[in-house]
Order: structure tokens, then C-alpha cells, then sequence
């Protein structure tokens, strides 16, 4: 057991705890193998890269483009290609839905980072 354990790489939180092998937050919800965030020297280790249809590499707070027409459960007409959306948030979603936004007049949902283009 690890007697001072490290602050939270994500959110810098020090409310810390073990579960098994692991470090988590109980803030944020991150977790990570403290000998390989020692090893890599912080803030990006465990971090996986997420790029958009272009590759370019996107980050919390981006602002995206959608690259192609999206089809919208209930809704009569879907995202046009073109649409901006401001502030994503990277999650780890279901079914590679891996950026969380809010695109005007449709609401929060969950997007691809392959059908978005970093703006």
C-alpha cells in the first residue's frame, strides 16, 4: 500500500484512493497505475489519444466541426454537415462515441471523434 498517495493527474484532486492495482478519484472518476504515471512522468500517462477524421489530435474544450450529415433519433432533420460545436468534452462513451458536447438545438449527446473535424 502506498502510504502519500499522488493527486489526480485529470482534475489535481488529493482525495485519492487504492482499489486493487489501481489509484482513483473519487471526483472525477479517472484511474491509473500510479508506477506508470511515475515512469512517464505525469499528466499524460494512461491518457489515450483521440484524433478527429483529419487526425489532427483533439483536447477538452475544442471546438469541432461535424464533416457529414448525421441522422438524429426523433427528430425530423438531423446534424448538417458544417455544424460548429463548441467546448467538447473527451469521454470514453459507448460504441465509439467518444466526444460528449451540446449541439445547438438538438441538446447534449455524444458524438464520434470520425465524423468531426477539429475547427
Amino acid at each position: 500500500m502506498i502510504e502519500n498517495l499522488p493527486p489526480c493527474p485529470k482534475c489535481k484532486c488529493e482525495y485519492t484512493y487504492e482499489m486493487n492495482a489501481l489509484v482513483v478519484c473519487p471526483e472525477c472518476g479517472h484511474e491509473w497505475v500510479p508506477a506508470e504515471a511515475g515512469a512517464e512522468g505525469g499528466d499524460v500517462a494512461g491518457e489515450r489519444v483521440v484524433k478527429d477524421a483529419v487526425g489532427n489530435v483533439l483536447q477538452d474544450g475544442d471546438t469541432v466541426v461535424v464533416v457529414k450529415a448525421l441522422k438524429v433519433k426523433g427528430s425530423p432533420s438531423g446534424i448538417k454537415a458544417g455544424t460548429k460545436v463548441r467546448n467538447i468534452r473527451l469521454v470514453d462513451g459507448v460504441d465509439g462515441h467518444d466526444i460528449d458536447c451540446k449541439v445547438d438545438g438538438f441538446g447534449a449527446m455524444q458524438l464520434k471523434s470520425s465524423v468531426v473535424k477539429k475547427a
